[in-house]
């Protein structure tokens, strides 16, 4: 049996099937999966998918995760101005957790400072960002560096997945 356990981060205005995917491929390996929230119960995906979150940013620690996902969309940008969501992402990277970002997920790693001089790839949108970052930026479906692990768009999920499961050691 797995013991793995993962957290998924949420706004509303994540990428549907950047939240799904691996949300439903972890459960499938085994993972114990908890979508974490700003502070609502209920967020809704760009396309308007509800996911019901199962915990809140501030009454949970990455310590008890072994990676964080950070689903695109528009999410990202706005989980970045919570500093709980920021402070969460640059502890988990101290600890040495995986953490995961896909598209715009990015941008919340962008503001936990975590992105200097890692080889990461995002959504074509924020690769300036991520440069200014001090990031080495690659054109690739999944990127990873060290805990890093980074894809561009909804067709990398399954490099993206396969990355992370891999670094999870399974």
């Amino acid at each position: 049996m797995n013991h793995k356990k993962i957290a998924i981060l949420i706004e509303n205005g994540f990428e549907d099937s950047e939240l799904i995917y691996p949300y439903y491929r972890m459960i499938e390996i085994g993972a114990q999966v908890t979508v974490i929230g700003t502070g609502e119960n209920v967020y809704h995906g760009k396309y308007g998918y509800p996911i019901t979150a199962k915990a809140t940013i501030g009454d949970i620690s990455p310590a008890n995760f072994d990676a964080v996902i950070i689903p695109g969309g528009s999410a990202p940008d706005k989980m970045r101005i919570f500093d709980k969501m920021v402070e969460f992402v640059a502890m988990a990277n101290e600890m040495g957790k995986i953490i995961a970002g896909i598209c715009h997920g990015p941008q919340l790693m962008i503001s936990a400072k975590i992105l200097s001089g890692k080889r990461v790839t995002c959504y074509k949108a924020i690769r300036d960002d991520v440069i200014n970052a001090g990031a080495i930026y690659e054109d690739s479906e999944v990127v990873v560096d060290k805990n890093i692990i980074t894809s561009r768009k909804p067709d990398d999920l399954p490099a993206f997945c396969r990355e992370i499961i891999k670094a999870l050691g399974l």
